[in-house]
This record gives structure tokens, sequence and C-alpha cells, in this order.
């Protein structure tokens, strides 16, 4: 049986290819997902891809990835930066977490600058846009191979 992956999507991400493209990119999440499935499917992982405006469905998949002993993936978005219950879930995986944002927070305004998640992740990646996620899932897979996940 594949090793489950959850690749968690966080507030506003909905809007990809909508918002503020000369910022995000036109990428719509939808495209995210057909990259997702399309690595994860090469590297032998089943994918759970969601996305949420809402706090509280987030920190219940990571619950799922939990039970699951899943991997994950997650670009919290605005929750990066002042949930602490999403951060205290990702706390409880036995896996690895590899955080993704888009964009390269570190050079953007201050409130974007310190990512609570990142305490966190094993691997953070920022500012490769939504190739991130390739990125991401390829890391997320090293490290399961290599054990430490």
């Amino acid at each position: 049986m594949a090793r489950r992956l959850f690749v968690l999507n966080g507030s506003n991400l909905n809007m990809l290819g909508a918002r503020q493209p000369e910022v995000y990119g036109r990428a719509t999440l939808e495209d995210v997902r057909a990259d997702c499935e399309r690595v994860a499917t090469e590297l032998g992982f089943e994918l759970f891809f969601a996305q949420s405006n809402a706090e509280h469905e987030l920190v219940e998949w990571v619950h799922d990835a939990f039970r699951e002993d899943a991997v994950v993936v997650i670009n919290p978005a605005g929750f990066s930066f002042r949930s602490v219950p999403l951060l205290d879930a990702l706390r409880m995986l036995g896996s690895a977490v590899v955080e993704v944002h888009i964009t390269n927070i570190h050079a953007r305004d201050a409130v974007y600058q310190r990512s609570l998640i990142s305490s966190v992740a094993r691997v953070v990646i920022a500012g490769a846009g939504v190739y991130g996620y390739e990125l991401g899932i390829r890391a997320a897979h090293r490290l399961a191979s290599e054990g430490s996940a």
C-alpha cells in the first residue's frame, strides 16, 4: 500500500490565479493540485489534497495525517504567522513536515517574515512559486525514503 501524503493549503489559496497574480503568479489551485497528483503518483504516494480558509479544518486534517502516519506538505498561508492550534497539531506528527510558501516570505513585509510553522518543519521552501510544491513533495519523499519521515 502506498504511503499517504497530505498536501494542505491555508487561507486564500483558493484564489490563486486571481488574487495578486503579480505576487502569486497565474497558476490556479487546480493547477497546483494537478502538479501534486503527477508528482505524488510518480513517487508512489497516495495523495490527499485540500484547501481551507478555516483554521479548524486544517487542524482536523493534520489530526487525520497523524492517525494515518502520513507525510505532510503544507502551505499554511496566513495561518503561518498566528496559528498556535495549527502549530500544536503539526507537533504531534511522527512524520516530517515540509512547509511551502509560493513567495519568499523573508523578503516580504515584516508581518510575513516569521512563520510559527517553520519551527516544526524539517524543510521550508519559499519563493519558488508553485514549483515549490513539487520540491516539497520530493523533499518529503526523500525524508520518508531515508526513514526520517
